[in-house]
């Protein structure tokens, strides 16, 4: 299917370690490069700096969606690997040019969050990710 691509956005300052995954196919990402830029923006700005050394906020992309997920140090101190946590999925869909929201089950099964539309602003997403009030995205 593809070859898979790390991109560390260390362009931004107080980034540290935020990872973008991408699968790249036979042509370009379908996912407008405009949007992750506003993604990667997004899980910045809700990684607080004070903290950043014990909780992250970080995307990981593929061709068509983004999830957004919690990463912790392992809790026993060792210099290992983050968990990594989904919270939620942003689905583009490339012929309607618009991205569906999604939320995890208990599961780890992503299901289609009815309470918003379809959009083609990526922004509408993530304010209702990050502040609907809804506990079915941070708990």
């Amino acid at each position: 299917m593809g070859e898979r691509l790390r991109r560390v956005c260390s362009e931004i300052s107080g980034c540290r370690g935020r990872r973008f995954t991408g699968v790249l196919g036979r042509s370009v990402v379908s996912v407008p490069e405009l949007d992750l830029q506003r993604i990667k923006k997004w899980c910045v700005a809700e990684t607080s700096p004070l903290h950043a050394d014990e909780l992250r906020v970080e995307a990981d992309v593929t061709a068509t969606a983004v999830t957004i997920v919690e990463t912790r140090p392992p809790w026993d101190g060792s210099a290992g690997e983050w968990t990594r946590f989904p919270i939620a999925r942003l689905r583009y869909t490339a012929t309607t040019r618009q991205w569906t929201l999604y939320w995890r089950d208990r599961h780890l099964r992503f299901h289609r969050y009815d309470r918003v539309p379809a959009t083609r602003h990526v922004q509408e997403l993530l304010d209702v990710v990050a502040d609907s009030g809804d506990p079915i995205f941070w708990g």
